[in-house]
């Protein structure tokens, strides 16, 4: 597939005089970005405001943005790491039942008088061990991620109701529950959308400007290649899954304390959902390709929608799954046909080519 065909992640295509685009006119250069999957993932969320507003005055309200970005908050954060572990052509299924252990584990440590601090730490180091288990079964047993972590969504779920039951939570510190639907200062931002915000910041830096990220990138394009060339390949999709387990259990304390409850029911199906994003951000779910800033943008467009179809008062809340759904197979469909169409174009312009060729005399070719 051609560098600046519309596909996920792709890249705009160099300059013809080998530079950055410096010496490109400003038609071609908007050419150029119109081409990138991001581009297209702006104007899908451009047009939903418009919808959403239609749909209803609400849509553009700063309670609508706050209470819409806050819903968003657990799968946002969720789809960070897995952005990595995808690029390296791997999965982690097991993201939604993290969080879920997590606020269990959270609820069952405060029911038993351990402090809020070394609560949050502990369930951020038990969210590090379920990473490091999946880990280690993927990189040192050898087993296929995709199996791995089906069998861990369900194995840390189960160990969620085994820690806490069919209880609940609900008397944390007024002080901390405050801050999980709290505002920065007089601003409109919710604090946890700063925690993934930093976040975003960090995963960004470390993907596209720093040796690891490109290291990520060379494992998920070739990773016998990869391997070959000195990249620890093991060790950097071990440290992956770790960060995923980490992240997850934050997403689960952030979850209890922005619902003020804390259950091992909480965040069934998000995973599916923060899959989406990633995919839909122009992840590439055969790995070597992809950016965080696509991924951040599928996550506001998927916020959008599902705030404006909660706010449609003659559309069922169903259809968010629909519309979710659909969503995720046209990001992987759409590409494909893209690239297609353009390696058969490819061909016919070989063949015609080939046919526009006059044919060399024999003295030519005895020459």
């Amino acid at each position: 597939m051609s560098r600046n065909s519309l596909a996920p992640g792709a890249d705009t295509a160099p300059a013809p005089d080998g530079g950055s685009g410096a010496g490109r006119g400003p038609l071609a250069r908007l050419a150029s970005a119109a081409g990138r999957w991001e581009f297209l993932i702006l104007l899908l969320i451009i047009a939903t405001c418009v919808a959403g507003q239609a749909i209803s005055p609400q849509f553009l309200s700063r309670a609508s943005f706050m209470t819409g970005s806050l819903d968003f908050t657990e799968v946002a954060l969720m789809a960070l790491p897995l952005t990595l572990i995808i690029i390296t052509a791997e999965i982690d299924l097991s993201v939604a039942s993290v969080l879920a252990l997590s606020s269990a584990l959270m609820a069952w440590l405060w029911m038993h008088d351990v402090p809020m601090v070394p609560t949050v730490l502990l369930c951020l180091v038990a969210g590090a061990l379920c990473g490091l288990f999946n880990g280690l079964l993927v990189t040192k047993g050898g087993l296929p991620s995709l199996a791995v972590t089906i069998g861990t969504l369900a194995l840390f779920r189960g160990l969620a109701y085994v820690v806490i039951g069919d209880q609940s939570v609900t008397d944390f510190p007024t002080a901390w529950t405050d801050w999980g639907f709290g505002m920065v200062g007089t601003s409109i931002l919710p604090n946890t959308i700063a925690v993934f915000a930093v976040l975003a910041v960090i995963f960004a830096v470390l993907l596209h400007g720093s040796r690891f990220g490109r290291s990520i990138y060379a494992i998920g394009a070739n990773q016998e290649a990869a391997y070959f060339s000195g990249i620890k390949v093991k060790r950097i999709k071990l440290i992956l899954f770790v960060i995923s387990g980490v992240v997850s259990a934050l997403a689960g304390v952030i979850i209890s304390l922005r619902n003020s409850t804390a259950a091992a029911n909480v965040g069934q199906g998000f995973e599916l959902t923060a899959i989406a994003a990633v995919v839909l951000g122009g992840v590439s779910i055969f790995g070597g390709r992809g950016t965080v800033g696509g991924v951040v943008l599928a996550l506001f467009l998927l916020a959008a929608i599902q705030k404006a179809l909660s706010l449609s008062e003659s559309i069922s809340t169903a259809w968010i799954q629909v519309v979710t759904g659909a969503l995720l197979i046209g990001s992987v469909l759409g590409p494909n046909l893209v690239s297609r169409m353009n390696e058969a174009r490819a061909r016919a312009r070989m063949r015609g080519d080939a046919q526009a060729r006059p044919p060399t005399t024999s003295q030519e070719e005895a020459v």
